[in-house]
């Protein structure tokens, strides 16, 4: 499995304090120094975290592939279409939650998504639908033309048993299994840490994971660099 960093929660503790330090791209060049696959952002409406500074800079920056997080909503697709990530990948979001809570209804949602999909195409921006593993909304996302889902992965890393852990764990092995025999790259993320990646590298349909919270938490005790190369180590052991 490939390795993104989500950088969000170093740009959470810069605007803490109204601060410049510490500085999400300064993290996101030594991460990609320690071997990450890319780098994710999510630029939120509110911009409570990320802002459009972090985003370009970035994009100028880094060497690896920018995974952009994004609302289906005019400003952030105009934004996105500027700065040009490898990857759009577009997700729900309320002004209220502390993070994202689940996958889009992409089929309660199909015309603004198909939309969306278009415009950031258009643009040369491959996209990704970050869904629960559930069949019906893989298939939606097949016919209005993403490129791949990223599965929600909150459910499994919240499980309370073993049993429940191991239940969603074969949930999200069919829905990966699925996406693939439609075409579509697999990715997986939410609530990963280095825990649960012990069990969870063992999926085979899983092209690559987004960890954002964990490694950084980490990197609090022991340094980005260090953080990540414990991550890959044992995802890749």
């Amino acid at each position: 499995m490939r390795l993104t960093l989500n950088v969000d929660h170093i740009a959470t503790l810069r605007n803490a304090r109204g601060e410049e330090q510490p500085d999400p791209v300064t993290a996101a060049l030594i991460a990609e120094q320690a071997g990450v696959d890319g780098i994710v952002v999510h630029l939120r409406e509110d911009r409570r975290h990320i802002n459009e500074r972090d985003v370009r800079l970035l994009r100028e920056l880094i060497t690896t592939k920018l995974d952009f997080e994004m609302a289906a909503v005019e400003e952030i697709i105009r934004i996105a279409c500027d700065v040009g990530p490898e990857l759009a990948t577009i997700v729900p979001e309320k002004r209220q939650e502390l993070t994202t809570e689940g996958g889009i209804n992409v089929i309660d949602n199909i015309l603004l998504l198909k939309d969306t999909i278009k415009d950031l195409h258009e643009s040369e921006i491959e996209v990704s639908l970050f869904v629960e593993p559930d069949l019906n909304h893989i298939d939606a996302a097949a016919e209005i033309g993403a490129d791949f889902i990223e599965l929600h992965t909150g459910v499994f890393a919240n499980a309370l048993s073993e049993e429940e852990q191991f239940d969603e764990l074969e949930r999200i092995r069919i829905a990966s299994k699925h996406a693939k025999k439609l075409g579509l790259g697999v990715n997986a993320g939410h609530g990963l840490n280095y825990q649960n990646i012990k069990i969870f590298r063992e999926l085979t349909d899983i092209d690559e994971v987004s960890i954002g919270q964990s490694i950084i938490a980490r990197a609090v005790i022991v340094g980005i660099k260090e953080a990540v190369q414990e991550m890959i180590r044992l995802l890749r052991k």
